[in-house]
This record gives C-alpha cells, sequence and structure tokens, in this order.
C-alpha cells in the first residue's frame, strides 16, 4: 500500500511538473510579429545590459517571481505577440540594472519597448518606446498629482489603461495619482463608467461665467476602479474646464471619434490656459500616423500631414506617440507595437511597480 501511495505521489508530481513545463514552453516560445526586423536592436539593447537573450531575459523575470508577458496580455487581451515580449525585455533590463524605484524601472522599460521599434519607421524616429517608459515615470513621481485620458468615450483604450493605473501606481506613491477619464458626451461617460466600475461625474457647465460643477457623482464599484472619475463633456469649453477643476498634470490624448472636434481642441486650449496660469502641465498625444487619413475628421489635411489628429497633436503636445490610442494594429503599422498607446500606459506603470516592489523585498 504504501509503495502504492508513493507511485501515485510520484505520478502526480511527475504530471504536474510536465503539465506546468508544457504550459510554460506553449506561452514562453519566443516567436511575434516582425520578428528578423526587429531582432538587432533587441539583442543590442539587452546585450548592453549583460543579457544574452529574450529567452534569458525571460528567466529574469521568473526568477524575481515575474510575468510582464502576462501582465501585458491582461491589459489590453488583444495585444500582438511583440508587445508582450517587449515587456519581458524592458523588465528584465529594469530589474538587470536594479531599479528599486518604480519610476526609474519605468524608464528602463522603455529602453526595451524602444528597442522593438522597427528601424527607419514612425516610430523609432519619434523614440516612442523611450516617450512610453518616461510618460509611466512622470505618472510615478509625486509632482505629478492628477493624470487625464482625453479620450473618445466610445473606445475602451482609455479605460484598459486606466484599470492598471488604478490597481497599481498607488503601491509605491506616498500621495494617490488622480487619474480621470475626460471625453465627449455624458451618456457615453456613464455607460464607460457602468462597465468599468469607474465612479462616473455628472456635470453642469455654466457658459455665462465658464464655470463647470459637479451636479451628480454614481460609483459603480467599491473597489480601486471607483477610484477613476470619468466625466462626459459636451463641448470643449467643458472639456477644457473639467481639466481645470481636476488640475490635470499630465494628460494622453486619443484618436477615436472626436480627435480634432474634442481631444486635441481641450489639450491645446487647456495648455494655452496654463502657460498664462504659470501651471506646468505635460501634454501628450497619442497617435496620428497613416491610416487615419480616411476618418471623416481627418480628411482634411491629406496623407502627406499623416492626417489631421497628426499635424493637432505637433501643435499642444510635449511627447507625441504614434499610431492609434487603442488599435493595436495601427500601432504595429508605425513600426512599434501591437497594443494600443492608451493600455501601454497602463502596462508599463503596472510592469514598473512590479519590478520596483520584487527589487525592494
Amino acid at each position: 500500500m504504501a509503495v502504492l501511495l508513493l507511485s501515485k505521489v510520484l505520478l502526480n508530481t511527475l504530471t504536474h511538473v510536465t503539465n506546468k513545463e508544457e504550459r510554460k514552453m506553449a506561452i514562453r516560445e519566443v516567436k511575434f510579429e516582425s520578428q528578423d526586423r526587429r531582432m538587432p536592436q533587441i539583442l543590442a539593447a539587452l546585450n548592453a545590459n549583460g543579457i544574452k537573450s529574450i529567452e534569458e531575459a525571460n528567466e529574469i523575470c521568473e526568477q524575481y517571481g515575474l510575468d510582464p508577458y502576462k501582465t501585458c496580455e491582461e491589459t489590453q487581451p488583444i495585444c500582438f505577440e511583440n508587445a508582450k515580449w517587449a515587456y519581458v525585455v524592458g523588465a528584465a533590463i529594469a530589474l538587470k540594472k536594479g531599479c528599486s524605484n518604480a519610476a526609474d524601472a519605468a524608464e528602463a522599460i522603455g529602453l526595451g519597448l524602444q528597442s522593438f521599434c522597427v528601424p527607419g519607421s514612425v516610430a523609432d524616429d519619434r523614440k516612442v518606446g523611450i516617450g512610453h517608459g518616461n510618460l509611466a515615470a512622470r505618472l510615478l513621481r509625486e509632482e505629478t498629482k492628477c493624470f487625464a485620458f482625453l479620450a473618445g468615450h466610445e473606445s475602451f483604450a482609455a479605460a484598459e489603461g486606466a484599470i492598471k493605473i488604478a490597481a497599481k501606481a498607488d503601491k509605491v506613491r506616498k500621495e494617490p495619482l488622480r487619474c480621470i477619464l475626460n471625453g465627449l458626451g455624458k451618456d457615453a461617460a456613464m455607460i464607460i463608467s457602468r462597465i468599468n466600475g469607474f465612479t462616473y461625474c455628472q456635470t453642469e457647465f455654466d457658459y455665462a461665467t465658464g464655470e463647470v460643477k459637479v451636479v451628480n457623482k454614481i460609483a459603480y464599484s467599491d473597489g480601486p476602479r471607483a477610484k477613476v472619475n470619468c466625466y462626459g463633456a459636451d463641448d470643449v469649453r467643458e472639456g477644457v474646464a473639467i481639466m481645470h477643476l481636476e488640475g490635470v498634470d499630465v494628460s494622453i490624448t486619443g484618436n477615436s471619434t472626436n480627435p480634432t472636434r474634442f481631444q486635441h481642441p481641450v489639450a491645446g486650449t487647456y495648455k494655452k490656459e496654463c502657460i498664462e496660469m504659470g501651471k506646468k502641465y505635460f501634454s501628450v498625444a497619442s497617435g496620428g500616423g497613416t491610416g487615419r487619413t480616411l476618418h471623416p475628421d481627418n480628411m482634411a489635411a491629406g496623407p502627406a500631414s499623416y492626417g489631421m489628429t497628426d499635424t493637432m497633436g505637433r501643435m499642444h503636445s510635449d511627447a507625441q506617440f504614434a499610431g492609434s490610442s487603442s488599435v493595436p494594429a495601427h500601432v504595429e503599422m508605425m513600426g512599434f507595437l501591437g497594443i494600443g498607446n492608451n493600455p501601454m500606459v497602463g502596462a508599463t506603470v503596472a510592469v514598473a511597480v512590479d519590478v520596483a516592489t520584487a527589487l525592494s523585498k
């Protein structure tokens, strides 16, 4: 009987190990989009930090109990394989550098993201990977009090980014980061809030005085997501007033349904008014680029300027990314990763916090 029981235990253990290894191998096969065009600069970035390969980068993450591949996948489930592996590379570089501070880890992750840019692409030219690392670092530093996704509410991309920020950022900050969504349409804002468990903030704008006030607040959950305030504006003036109401320090625009009639005008107007007030405001234009010129709002500029969203982003932004705020394929078309720019903000913050937490144990 004892021999039989021991045999069963050994069999179960071996089966468990085998299944675990099979799952690991299935997940961890290093294979992603446009791999051949990306590998030289990826290996250069890894080698510069004492890492031989992506496989070794993955092992380094596993040694610290981290799974950046999965974190990326959880943030935007429709993201591409190259995005998941980019976070593995970025996290390994941050771990190797010993970044026990989350903001420093975010900047190091940016090096990994940048290495995945296709040489000569729009994303490579704009150093979008470095930019994403720097943006996440800003959100993890105490001087940033409020971050806004200035986005079209019909897109879930801003929500995907906000969810990760709400869940992770405050773990390493002394003062909680306020994260808001500010978009066009009150009904849309309420729907997005209800689906994602955010707090819907219904506002009323006085066109005579230019003042906005919150007339109703509904929290659709009681967890971290409820800390995200979601606003719906009727027009640009109300959108700008909401930015002042929350005292937004950093924002990222979306390029979805209302880029030229709401997001970019709000960011540009708020930027001008912040300069007049002597307030620091860092504006990020998330997208623009080829592929957006067929939108009715964008067609006037024509393909020569990459579309009107791209042009307007150049007018107000401190940093400009490449591709869609939400659509992985469009960001990948720009020579970057297959993940929307907005969820990428959340993923970078989340992985940076995980790295810093692991190194602080």
